[in-house]
Formats: C-alpha cells, sequence, structure tokens
C-alpha cells in the first residue's frame, strides 16, 4: 500500500512539530503545499512551533472565538494573512462541435462565508471549538474552492478532544495528589 504521510517527511516538516500535533492529509497535501506555496508552508509550521496551549485558554468555554483560536488567528496575522469571505459565480456556456457559443447560462451565485485566514492561494481555519457542521462546511468549501482554482490548499487547525481529555483528567489528578 502506498503512504501518502508527507508530513513524516522531516524535509517537508520538521520532526518536532510533527511531535506536538497530530496531522491528517489527503494527496500528499503537506508535500505539495510545501513546494507550491513555500512561503505559505513556512507561515503555517512557524505558527505551529510557536503556539503554545495554555491550560487557562483551554480549559474555558470558547463561545463563538474562544482565546485560543483568537490567539493562533493573530499569529497568522501578524505574518500578513487576513480573514476573507470567499464567493464563487459560475457561469455555464454552450459550445457546438465546431467550437462556436450556442448559449451562455445565467451566473449560478454561491454565497462564501468567512475564512480565519488567508494568504496567496491558501486558506487556514482555526475551528478549534467546532461546532456540529462546521468543519463538514468547510472541508467542502475547501473542495469548490479548490476546483474552481481560488485555492492551492487549504489547512484546518483544530483540537483532538480525546488528548487533550486525557490530558486534562491527567492535571486534575496531579491536582488532586499535589494541591497548591
Amino acid at each position: 500500500m502506498y503512504d501518502t504521510r508527507t508530513f513524516d517527511d522531516p524535509l517537508v516538516l520538521d520532526p518536532a512539530i510533527r511531535a506536538r500535533w497530530t496531522f491528517l492529509e489527503t494527496s500528499s497535501a503537506a508535500a505539495v503545499l510545501r513546494a507550491v506555496c513555500p512561503d505559505e508552508w513556512r507561515d503555517i509550521t512557524e505558527v505551529l512551533a510557536s503556539f503554545s496551549l495554555e491550560p487557562a485558554h483551554w480549559l474555558k468555554s470558547g463561545g463563538n472565538r474562544g482565546d485560543i483560536a483568537r490567539e493562533i488567528d493573530d499569529m497568522f496575522s501578524a505574518r500578513g494573512w487576513r480573514e476573507i469571505r470567499v464567493d464563487l459565480s459560475t457561469q455555464g456556456i454552450l459550445v457546438s462541435k465546431k467550437g462556436e457559443v450556442v448559449d451562455r447560462l445565467p451566473p449560478m451565485e454561491q454565497e462564501g462565508y468567512l475564512v480565519d485566514n488567508f494568504k496567496g492561494r491558501v486558506a487556514v481555519d482555526v475551528e478549534w471549538n467546532a461546532k456540529d457542521g462546521n468543519l463538514d462546511r468547510d472541508l467542502s468549501a475547501y473542495r469548490a474552492w479548490h476546483e474552481a482554482g481560488v485555492i492551492s490548499a487549504a489547512v484546518l487547525i483544530t483540537q483532538d478532544r480525546l488528548a487533550l481529555k486525557e490530558l486534562a483528567e491527567r492535571l486534575w489528578n496531579d491536582y488532586l495528589l499535589h494541591p497548591g
């Protein structure tokens, strides 16, 4: 079986970053992103390398936009990324066998939504406290944007809930054993 985990290649992703984060990818995305959008990939890896999870932030509820997501977004903003809204407009054109335009269909508008961080041809969304449906919506939008040629790649940063739950339980148990 062909292994497409290009994020395991130390030339693609520094092993120190790999050790701190869980990665999933499709179609060798990490290697492609590094090759096609090297400046954006460098920004992403620098943010991942420098971000530090503070328990005071992740132990409180996030509401619409929690401290963790804001902190990560601010790190991208400092590197020139910006929040934007992506809308798509598609127009069908009917062409005869001879290459003559027979008809132009009215454009179909697809109203988009805000993406947290956009630079070059890369979208990065921070969905730390993702609500049901958000991740599906994001992945579906990324696919449409990629197929329309708007983006080369997209990255979703979210929490590994099971790992954080285990960490919280371990910290709580340590606290109970050694308060103060």
